[in-house]
Formats: C-alpha cells, sequence, structure tokens
C-alpha cells in the first residue's frame, strides 16, 4: 500500500455548455476521484491488484442506486408514507440537483478510476511463458468502464464523454463532447469487440473479497457486449444489431463454463400440485431465490456479477436496499418500498396452468387467493406482506414486509435467467420469435427446434443446417448458431412434475413455467398462428405478441431488481408512440382506476422523452 497514493483533484466551475462541456463539477473538491499509483504504467502485481479492487469500491457508491433508478421510476415499486423525500421525489420524477441519487460525480469516478487504469496497465508485460500478465485485468476495468457509462447516459439521455484520466485542474476543465446512448454504444462496441474472444471467461482470479467470490465480481464481456447492441438495435431498428446482440448473450451461456459448454436455465419452480383440490398445497421444485450463492466456487450458477456492500451501518457503501424493502428493527419495521398494485395485478392475472393427476390434460388454478398465490406464483415466492409488528411503545399494528430479493449486504447485478430473457429479446427483434417464444414456453433445445425442423442441405456434406422449416436459408444459416444440443440442455416434462422424477437429463424449462404453472399445455399463453397469412405477414404480429410476453416475463421474474425502467423504455421506443407507451405504465402504477390521480401526481409529461431523463445543474442530461 505504500506505493499507493490519494490524488485529489480541486476543481473550479463549468466552463461550457451544448456539445461540449468541461468535466469539473464532476470530480468534487477533496474527493479521492484516483486512487492509484504515481509510476508511469502499473507494472507489479500488488499495485494492478489494488487499483482493480480500488474500482471495484467506486462502483459501490452507485450500487443502491442501480437498483433504484431502475425500480422507483417504473411501474412495479411503490413509495410508501415513510420513504424520504428524496426517494419519494424519484418517484415523481420531481428530481432536484441535491437529491442524493441524482449524483452524477459517482459515476465519473468508476470512469475515471478506469481510464487511468486503461491508460497505466501495462499490456504489454509479459511472463516466462510469453503470457500478457495484465491483459485480464485489463480486458475486466474495460467491461466496468463500458457498463458503467452505459448506466450513466441511460439515467441521463446525454453526458459528457471522457476516455482519458482527468488528473488535474486543466484537464476537468477541457471541452468534452457530449454523447447520447446511441453514441456510447457505438464506441464500447467498438472497444470491447477486440477482447470479447480471448477475455470472455478470463477474469482476475482474486480469491473471495467482501465474503463474494471474485469471479462474480466482474461484468462478462459478452453479456455488455449484449447489452450495448441490444440498446442500439433498439434505437436504430436494426435486425443485424438484434442478432448480434442474440449471439452475444448466446456466447456467454454457451461458453461460461468452457468452450462449448453449457449453463441452461435450472429447474427451479413454483406451482400447485399437479391434481391439487386443495389450493393451499403448494409444489415447488428448488428454491427460487436461494440459489444466488455469492460463494460459489464454480460459476455455474444462478448469480453472475455483484457488487460487494460493506458490513456495518456505519460503513459509506452499506446497502439501504433490505432496510427500504424489509420490516426490520432498525427502521421500525416500517418499509419505505412496496410492490405497486399493478405489479400485483399482473401476477393475479397469469392463467397458472395445473396440470391434471395423470398428467394428459390441464386446468386453471381458481383466482381470488390470499397472499399472492393467484395467477403467477413468483411473487409468492420471493414476497412475505401478510405480517405485522406491534409496537411496544404505542401499542400500534404495524404491518410488516419481507422481500427474499434482498437478504444480502452485496447487490445481485447479471443474473443468469435474465441474460435467457435478453436473449429471447434480442432473438425476437431479430426476426426470430418462435426461438423467443420457445425460450420463454418451454425451453430450448434442438429437439424443442426439431418440432418444426427440415433439415436444410448446405454446400457440402459437412455443411447441414437444422433449422425452422419456415426460415428462409439464409436466416436458417443465422440461426444455426443458436445451438441448443439435447444432450446438454435436457427439457424438463410433464412427466417429471407429475412424478416428481429427476431421471434422465433435464435441466432447463420455459421460464414461464417457473412461476405460472405448466406453459406447454397453457391455452392463454400461445403464438399467434394464421395458416391464411404468409410467413412475412405472420412475423411482425408474432414479434409484437412475444415483445409483451417478454416485457411481462420481464416483469414477473426481475421485479425489484432494477430493470424494469430500462425494459419499459426499451420496450416503449419499439412502438409507434413511444411516449405515450411510456406514460400509460407508469400512470397505471397506483392501478388502472387512479391513472388520472398520478399523472396529476407525477408533474413532468412522460410523453415527452426528454422528461424520462434526470439532469444535473443543466450541465448533464437534456
Amino acid at each position: 500500500m505504500t506505493i499507493m497514493k490519494r490524488i485529489y483533484i480541486f476543481i473550479t466551475a463549468l466552463l461550457a455548455a451544448g456539445t461540449f462541456t468541461a468535466c469539473s463539477d464532476f470530480f468534487e473538491q477533496d474527493s479521492d476521484q484516483v486512487i492509484f499509483s504515481e509510476t508511469e504504467h502499473l507494472t507489479h502485481a500488488t499495485d494492478t491488484m489494488y487499483s482493480v479492487v480500488g474500482i471495484v469500491n467506486k462502483l459501490q457508491a452507485i450500487a443502491d442506486r442501480t437498483i433504484l433508478l431502475g425500480e422507483v421510476r417504473a411501474d412495479l415499486v411503490d413509495v410508501t408514507n415513510v420513504a424520504n423525500s428524496d426517494l419519494r421525489d424519484l418517484a415523481f420524477f420531481n428530481v432536484s440537483d441535491d437529491n442524493r441519487y441524482n449524483q452524477p460525480s459517482d459515476y465519473y469516478a468508476v470512469i475515471n478510476n478506469c481510464n487511468y487504469f486503461v491508460a497505466h496497465a501495462d499490456t504489454a508485460l509479459k511472463n516466462n511463458r510469453n503470457e500478457y500478465i495484465f491483459m485480464k485485468e485489463y480486458a475486466a476495468v474495460k467491461a466496468i468502464r463500458a457498463w458503467t457509462y452505459l448506466q450513466l447516459v441511460l439515467n441521463y439521455g446525454s453526458v459528457p464523454f471522457v476516455t482519458e484520466p482527468v488528473m488535474t485542474k486543466q484537464d476537468a476543465e477541457k471541452q468534452y463532447p457530449f454523447y447520447g446512448i446511441e453514441e456510447v454504444c457505438r464506441y464500447f462496441i467498438s472497444d470491447l469487440e477486440p477482447l470479447a474472444e480471448r477475455y470472455k471467461r478470463e477474469y482476475p482470479g482474486y480469491g473471495s473479497i467482501a465474503s463474494v467470490n471474485s469471479y462474480m465480481l466482474w461484468f462478462p464481456i459478452n453479456i455488455v457486449l449484449g447489452d450495448l447492441n441490444l440498446w442500439l438495435a433498439t434505437l436504430t431498428n436494426s435486425q443485424a444489431t438484434y442478432r448480434e446482440a442474440a449471439l452475444r448473450y448466446y456466447k456467454y451461456i454457451n461458453e461460461r463454463n468452457g468452450d462449448n459448454s453449457y449453463c441452461p436455465i435450472g429447474l427451479n419452480l413454483r406451482t400447485w400440485s399437479p391434481g391439487a383440490t386443495e389450493w393451499d398445497i403448494m409444489y415447488g421444485w428448488g428454491s427460487l431465490i436461494d440459489y444466488y450463492n455469492e460463494r460459489s466456487e464454480t460459476p455455474g450458477d444462478e448469480l453472475i456479477t455483484v457488487i460487494p456492500g460493506d458490513s456495518l451501518r456505519a460503513d459509506n457503501n452499506y446497502s439501504q436496499l433490505r432496510l427500504l424493502f424489509n420490516s426490520q428493527s432498525e427502521n421500525n419495521y416500517r418499509v419505505s418500498l412496496s410492490p405497486s398494485k399493478s405489479l400485483i395485478a399482473l401476477s393475479e392475472s397469469q392463467e397458472h396452468c395445473v396440470l391434471s393427476a395423470d398428467g394428459r390434460s390441464a386446468y386453471y388454478a381458481q383466482k381470488g387467493l390470499s397472499e399472492h398465490r393467484a395467477g403467477d406464483l413468483r411473487l409468492y415466492g420471493i414476497l412475505d406482506d401478510e405480517g405485522y409488528y406491534i409496537d411496544p411503545s404505542s401499542s400500534q399494528r404495524i404491518e410488516t414486509q419481507y422481500v427474499d430479493k434482498f437478504r444480502s449486504k452485496n447487490i445481485h447485478i447479471y443474473r443468469l435467467t435474465q441474460i435467457y430473457l435478453r436473449l429471447a429479446e434480442a432473438l425476437n427483434g431479430g426476426g426470430f420469435p418462435r426461438m423467443a417464444y420457445d425460450i420463454l414456453a418451454t425451453g430450448l433445445n434442438d429437439e424443442i427446434m426439431g418440432d418444426t425442423i427440415a433439415v436444410l442441405a448446405g454446400h457440402g456434406d459437412e455443411n447441414i443446417y437444422n433449422v425452422y422449416k419456415h426460415l428462409s436459408k439464409a436466416d436458417s444459416a443465422w440461426a444455426s448458431q443458436i445451438d441448443f444440443p439435447a444432450a446438454r440442455y435436457g427439457i424438463f416434462t410433464e412427466e417429471h412434475l407429475v412424478d416428481g422424477r429427476t431421471t434422465g437429463y433435464i435441466n432447463t424449462m420455459g421460464i414461464h413455467t417457473r412461476g405460472s404453472g405448466w406453459t406447454p399445455m397453457n391455452e392463454y399463453y400461445r403464438l399467434p398462428e394464421d395458416s391464411t397469412l404468409t410467413e412475412d405477414q405472420l412475423r411482425p404480429i408474432q414479434q409484437a405478441y412475444v415483445d409483451s410476453l417478454i416485457l411481462n416475463e420481464n416483469a414477473l421474474e426481475m421485479c425489484f431488481e432494477g430493470t424494469r425502467y430500462y425494459d419499459l423504455m426499451r420496450f416503449a421506443l419499439r412502438q409507434p408512440n413511444p411516449g405515450k407507451t411510456m406514460a400509460e405504465y407508469i400512470y397505471a402504477r397506483r392501478g388502472q382506476d387512479n391513472r388520472d390521480i398520478m399523472r396529476g401526481e407525477i408533474k413532468k409529461n412522460l410523453e415527452d422523452q426528454k422528461s424520462w431523463f434526470l439532469n444535473w445543474k443543466g450541465k448533464i442530461g437534456f
């Protein structure tokens, strides 16, 4: 640590606005924006390790915010009457410059540390085996920088773009261009692509840090590239870019545990017992939450990326999420955030398909059950809001709430089911709604695809594609790259569900089955078909339908995890009137009957796309 030096950057006022700006206001006086060595290059292992860990430490400042900005402004979460004013203002799009969740300098602190590392790491240095020593750190830091810039620009819409380290007052006062979402995506796609093949799963190995296995601290390059391409495709309506996003997500899944390995969705679900007549009898195959194993020694589990939080409340980066979502003595058992009426209505509206005892037919669970047991059961599985606490001093009854997703001090950023959902979104946008639908309905492997397969010969015996029979030869050739061999991806069947058997090779199922019962027999969950239409006429109808299914599935699966606002943004941007679509969802947060009330409480006109973004002192944002 003696070789490290804290470099304090003293800054003055911002000098310019418009398409170029200085960045001095983003680097606060007396703040340690860069915590690295003074040497010309980072050439020692200890120096480099402390530098990278310093970047992870800077991420802690934006960890809670990543979740809150992605949930509180959307439609699945509502604020209670004990929420702090900053949280309430965030929920109602009334964010001031001094709101605690509106601090762009925290993002630039991460970015500046990354810029410093990228500029100073000695990437040419090799060991005695002729291997580059610091390239794993270099690739990991570039991925963190791209992810952080994407979060920044998604929240502010237009941001000063800086890729060199700001080390002096003069650096801070330089004129930097403003980049929007599209420009940020294009830059970092080009920046990361050269690293993607070699460093797709090679990460710095630092053991366990803050009780988290260090391989969970990194942002896999193919996932970040998938996100960048997904946003770029949404903005440009580019089928080719959607397909590139799909390939990136697929590459991560297919190569997570080694070349041509496998990483299935798994068999975790909540459903009614097959043939159940007593509606309080539940059948569960695995846990929906307990498999978020932060100490796992192998990268094959659900959890992918974690930002570690501090352990003590007195520490600067102690996560507040548990206190905001869960009743605890520290918050007098009063929560600040609760599931919205919109989320509860969406969950209850799902038709829960129950298998008959013999597995040959199906029926539907009844409506109107308490404790969120009607419809999709994932909300039931992760939320307990039926309890209460009696205040000993006032004898007041306090309704309690516990969200199982917030039991850890650490912030979960990426997990596997989320990546499958984004793969489905990218495939759908790329012109493959049937493949996307299969991910939701049955799980995807080559046998599922084979239900509608025709063999298409290529230019030789070695080039034969197993493809959906309705695809053109060019689309078939592309689709053949998305291969889930049945030998590695075994589909969960009705026999397994009825008998409770785990015999045979089974490890994957449709994501909707995780909460809404046996989806393959659910007549309310069917891909539109029309024999009177050509495939070209039918495809956009199927894409629009699957797009809505994916949006709902993201809500049912990922609620409270910080993705909803951005999922809504992408969905809205694909509609004829993006502003109206976005507004309709958010105004319905407290139920369809209260839309006008919500419209009155949210002072900004959400039909204006500029209102979707934060701004700060007129120097960042629109």
